[in-house]
């Protein structure tokens, strides 16, 4: 191999290298918790509904403080759902065998965004649903979203557990045009 072409190679590797690391800049995460509550008695073994309050974005100073803008958001989907038990205190989500949650936002129609089944009984608090690989740019530059879960128990819980939502969505983004 003559040295023209190891340099030519090299430039290559670096500019790909580059170009990966520029990709990079242009991605981050947006985390937003809401919280909902599955009262006590909830009907066993039939799904039931119930709706988050809506979650502001503040999509426009989010895209800004990471040096882009609405027009330039490339792709968002959803990185990591989790939810965190809030009450009761002595409480785990033993009693929960079903969870699908929904995004909706005005003018949109209801996507899911993530779901779970038989779901083990190992006294956890805390649980990391599985997202859906789907596209919500759509969602995430509106004013709000809401979510919807719809839940399915296989025991009956004797006190309301108050539930967060944590949700991390992954942005991709031109940053400044880039």
């Amino acid at each position: 191999m003559t040295m023209k072409k190891i340099v030519i190679l090299v430039l290559l590797s670096i500019g790909l290298c580059s170009c990966d690391k520029i990709d990079d800049l242009t991605k981050f995460d947006l985390d937003y918790t809401t919280q909902y509550t599955i009262a006590s008695g909830a009907i066993l073994d039939v799904p039931f509904d119930v709706l988050t309050p809506e979650v502001t974005t503040d999509s426009e100073s989010e895209f800004e403080s990471n040096d882009t803008r609405k027009d330039l958001i490339e792709s968002i989907k959803l990185k990591k759902l989790t939810l965190n038990l809030r009450t009761p205190v002595s409480g785990n989500f033993n009693f929960l065998n079903e969870i699908t949650i929904f995004i909706k936002a005005d003018g949109l129609p209801e996507q899911v965004i993530a779901s779970a089944s038989d779901i083990p009984e190992d006294n956890l608090r805390s649980i990391d649903i599985e997202t859906e690989n789907v596209e919500l740019k759509a969602y995430i530059k509106k004013d709000s979203y809401s979510l919807r879960v719809r839940t399915t128990t296989d025991r009956i819980i004797s006190e309301d557990h108050e539930i967060d939502i944590r949700t991390v969505f992954r942005v991709d983004a031109k940053i400044l045009g880039i």
